[in-house]
């Protein structure tokens, strides 16, 4: 490695040069990279509401509705006027209203109730859009000037279409405020005025690089897009300081800044690189989900962190060495305390708080698995937003609708009639759009006209609108999913298909449960095998990662205990970003222990490690503390934000671990950590003194 870094100093200008063309090019690149806003479109290919909608596709011109319109304070012909507007909206595939489910010609005494209440009651017309996935955020907007703010619409394409807007203002903000933060935190923490700029030099160009290097995904998902860089940011940050702090101490060795810089790089780099390695294996655990944003953000993130080590090992050595000279001229006394104080409050609670801990593992083990779920996108938009007072009013009128689409083989009116008749027993249907329904099955297809038969009825499949009476998810919900597959099956064994917002719901309920033992165990195992690894121990694995774990349970506890519902995605992908970015801070004040342990005591060893890494530990704790609450109450994406909140307490947990219980594990397991370690050494001991014998015989 000596020989590599050497390398790296000596070709300094030209590596500047590189790095700045390449972040220039990543930053244009960046623009061309498209964000999917729709989690449905992450399920697997395999999924039954995907490979239905696939079908649809195939089939017919106009997709599944994804939009409902409400019109206050009509008539029946006013809100047909409506409807032909919405029709020449640019994007709008199909609107569905009264007229194609009954003879509006009727009096309305004479439609039947059910029906007449789903799309019309009390004056008010509830309308059901079908809307281009690539017109979206157009065709909504056209929309709202037509029907304007005192009309309401809700829906998938809606929540994408505002979430793509919103998102990308509201990340911006969090970012500007983000960088501030960092560069306060880096100001108090370092002992020159250029270094946080420095370190902030150095992050910009690995987020930018990372960013635009996302092009060869193709896409990627709204959480990759809002937490990615914010959340490299905060992981990654340290690695900079830790090689600038070594670089000072090696240069009070020698005079000669280059040999300096390469004596650091030898030092830190298993250290950051154990650190690093375990972040990315965090991360990359993630790819091993199903529901396929898992993959989309474990990709990115270990993708970010490896390109921060590349920057750190690579890019950092040089720009420290042009502004090194900035850094002498612009030193400052130390604005942090030397916390020798608080490693010794901590060394004698260490004991009470080891059984603190052994008291809540099991509580919060428990509470982790025993939230409540949201599975899908129905509530990522609270009633503080337009959105979600559309929603709101939706609800308040017309309840909690759906609308499913059920394919079924062409040509056998006849059972097409019977399946029919057995789902409008369902007491949540409340209306069917078919042919069997509009014309009977006595009526030749001719007899129809050519629009309405192109909605209903392709070259090898009916098509069956069913207009549901149930939320987009819930056990009510999935009951009814499975309800009607069950008689779909009975009548057309393995030929039919079935979507809708509900249904995809139910996949994706489906799917993540599935992804989440895996993905821990995977997660937890990788770490575990790397530290065992590093460390040539196996106490120390055990106790770093369960204590990590512990803040896991703790932070994803919370929401048990406090009554609330959680999305299950972010509850999934928690779990791995948590241990990947603070299992670190464990690991820094484990290394520096046993490397105090080695020439003092117990007690002393705790105190000193404590007074060494506080600084360093809070640093990094603190940006991912900011950075995920700044996510948690600006995004208006309750996803995002329940995710922001999750990472934001997470590292507030994992810090209090950290700092207040592992140097009183240290401490009492300490015969097995230094004994485990005498044993390898002794090992090692024995083998070079075996092979000098071997060699002088």
């Amino acid at each position: 490695m000596r020989k590599f870094y050497t390398g790296v100093v000596r070709h300094r200008k030209s590596i500047l040069i590189f790095f700045i063309v390449s972040v220039i090019l990543c930053a244009v690149l960046k623009n061309f990279v498209s964000v999917n806003y729709d989690m449905n479109d992450y399920l697997p290919e395999d999924a039954k509401s995907t490979v239905a909608l696939d079908m649809m596709e195939q089939e017919f011109e106009g997709g599944i509705p994804n939009a409902r319109v409400m019109i206050n304070h009509v008539t029946i012909p006013e809100a047909l006027e409506y409807k032909e507007k919405l029709k020449a909206v640019d994007g709008v595939t199909e609107v569905t209203w009264l007229d194609d489910a009954v003879d509006i010609t009727l009096p309305i005494s004479a439609i039947d109730k059910d029906i007449l209440e789903t799309y019309y009651t009390d004056n008010t017309a509830l309308l059901t859009v079908t809307i281009e996935e690539e017109s979206r955020i157009s065709a909504v907007a056209d929309i709202r000037e037509i029907i304007g703010d005192e009309n309401a619409m809700s829906g998938s394409a809606v929540s994408t279409a505002t979430a793509t807007l919103n998102t990308v203002s509201e990340i911006q903000k969090i970012t500007v405020i983000a960088v501030l933060f960092v560069l306060i935190v880096l100001i108090l923490t370092t002992s020159s005025w250029v270094e946080p700029i420095i370190i902030l030099a150095g992050l910009g160009i690995a987020i930018l690089i990372n960013g635009g290097t996302n092009l060869i995904f193709g896409e990627i998902s709204f959480v990759t897009n809002a937490a990615g860089s914010i959340l490299q940011l905060a992981v990654s940050l340290d690695y900079s300081v830790f090689l600038i702090h070594r670089f000072e101490e090696c240069r009070k060795e020698t005079t000669d800044v280059q040999e300096a810089m390469v004596d650091a790089l030898c030092k830190s780099t298993t250290s950051i690189l154990s650190s690093g390695l375990t972040t990315v294996i965090g991360f990359l655990a993630l790819v091993l989900m199903q529901f396929q944003i898992g993959p989309d953000l474990g990709l990115a993130l270990a993708k970010g962190v490896a390109v921060s080590l590349i920057i750190v090992f690579i890019f950092m050595p040089s720009l420290v060495l042009v502004a090194y000279k900035f850094l002498d001229k612009t030193k400052h006394r130390p604005l942090m305390p030397s916390f020798r104080k608080f490693g010794a409050a901590v060394n004698r609670i260490a004991v009470p708080m080891v059984c603190l801990f052994a008291v809540i593992v099991i509580p919060a083990y428990l509470g982790s698995n025993a939230n409540k779920y949201y599975y899908g996108s129905s509530k990522i938009f609270n009633e503080e937003t337009q959105l979600g007072r559309d929603i709101e009013s939706i609800e308040k009128v017309f309840g909690q609708r759906d609308t499913y689409v059920l394919l079924v083989p062409r040509g056998d009116t006849a059972t097409e009639t019977a399946l029919s008749d057995e789902l409008h027993e369902i007491p949540q249907i409340t209306s069917i759009i078919s042919y069997v329904d509009m014309a009977g099955a006595e009526i030749p297809l001719e007899y129809l006209d050519e629009d309405t038969l192109s909605q209903l009825m392709s070259e090898n499949y009916s098509r069956m609108v069913l207009s549901v009476d149930a939320y987009y998810e819930g056990e009510e919900t999935f009951s009814l999913v499975e309800t009607i597959r069950d008689i779909a099956q009975s009548y057309y064994p393995d030929t039919w298909h079935l979507a809708g917002e509900g249904v995809s719901t139910y996949d994706l309920m489906d799917t993540v449960t599935a992804d989440m033992v895996k993905v821990n165990l995977a997660a937890i195992a990788a770490v575990f095998i790397v530290l065992l690894l590093t460390m040539k121990s196996v106490t120390l694995p055990v106790i770093l990662v369960l204590s990590i774990e512990t803040a896991i349970w703790l932070n994803l506890s919370c929401p048990y205990f406090m009554d609330q519902t959680i999305f299950y995605i972010a509850y999934l992908i928690i779990s791995s970003i948590q241990l990947g970015a603070t299992v670190d801070y464990a690991i820094l004040m484990t290394d520096r222990y046993k490397e105090n342990r080695q020439s003092l005591s117990k007690k002393e060893a705790v105190r000193q490690t404590i007074s060494d890494v506080t600084v360093s530990i809070l640093t990094s704790g603190s940006v991912l503390t900011a950075v995920g609450l700044l996510l948690g109450y600006i995004s208006t994406n309750q996803l995002l934000a329940q995710l922001g909140i999750f990472v934001g307490r997470g590292a507030i947990l994992s810090l209090a671990i950290v700092l207040l219980i592992l140097p009183g594990l240290l401490f009492l397991f300490d015969k097995l950590i230094t004994g485990t370690r005498k044993k390898h050494e002794r090992k090692k001991f024995l083998f070079h003194r075996e092979v000098i014998n071997h060699e002088s015989l």
